[in-house]
């Protein structure tokens, strides 16, 4: 796993198959997703090479219920203390009272997607199931970061969720956006439930006034990025796949 400063108080953990982001509150700490199963021990330990314990991640907010950023949030949560959030819609996929339902795939992501598979840990282990969930919706305030705002962003998942600050113009999209493998672009997150909803969520985060960009795959927009969202989401509504 690398561990990538993005700010002085922010931190990205970047896994074989997508990233979570550690923030820092003084000596408080709050984790944006968390990785595959397996994962726990890994964040544990980026933890304390940043000179901090485990236990002083207070919370692990998910962005969705999908593995490679749920996955190791049970894991995690045992070893920390820490109390896991997901968005009421995608708390029981999360907790593992139901299977959540597959992406419909357009056809050119189905060999993208077993490419992507590969990478995954082996699908017979066991999740790591967290002790409870706290359910949050479009709207909440959570105590980090100044008041970050949960912005519900369906499509990717129905209970697909991002986390705006405003105090610091930072926003973490989850997979409602993503930058590009190939030439960091920015786009539409990929393998959707619902393509026409994952657009407008990708208008909804476009709208917002932003500085820094934290994506769930790909690297972060550091400079002016509303802008880059806006004119990102401009090209997305006149493309084929709108």
């Amino acid at each position: 796993m690398e561990i990538i400063e993005v700010l002085p108080r922010l931190s990205l953990l970047r896994f074989p198959v997508g990233q979570a982001y550690l923030w820092r509150d003084d000596d408080v700490l709050t984790l944006i997703d968390a990785g595959t199963v397996g994962a726990g021990a890994l964040i544990a330990d980026a933890v304390t090479s940043l000179g901090f314990a485990p236990r002083d991640v207070r919370r692990i907010v998910l962005t969705h219920f999908h593995e490679d950023h749920a996955g190791g949030a049970g894991e995690f949560a045992a070893l920390s203390g820490a109390a896991v959030l997901a968005h009421h819609a995608d708390a029981p996929f999360v907790r593992g009272d139901a299977v959540g339902p597959p992406p419909l795939f357009e056809e050119w992501e189905r060999p993208v997607h077993a490419a992507v598979a590969e990478l995954l840990p082996d699908p017979s282990v066991p999740w790591v199931r967290p002790a409870a969930v706290v359910e949050v919706t479009g709207g909440d305030v959570l105590g980090f970061g100044g008041g970050a705002r949960v912005v519900s962003v369906p499509g990717h998942t129905d209970g697909s969720i991002a986390l705006h600050l405003p105090e610091h113009g930072v926003l973490f999209t989850g997979d409602a956006v993503a930058a590009a493998p190939d030439d960091g672009r920015v786009i539409r997150g990929v393998f959707n439930l619902d393509g026409e909803r994952a657009a407008d969520s990708f208008g909804e985060l476009a709208s917002l006034e932003t500085d820094l960009a934290c994506f769930g795959h790909g690297g972060p927009v550091r400079q002016d990025a509303g802008a880059v969202l806006r004119a990102a989401y401009e090209r997305d509504r006149n493309s084929d796949r709108f």
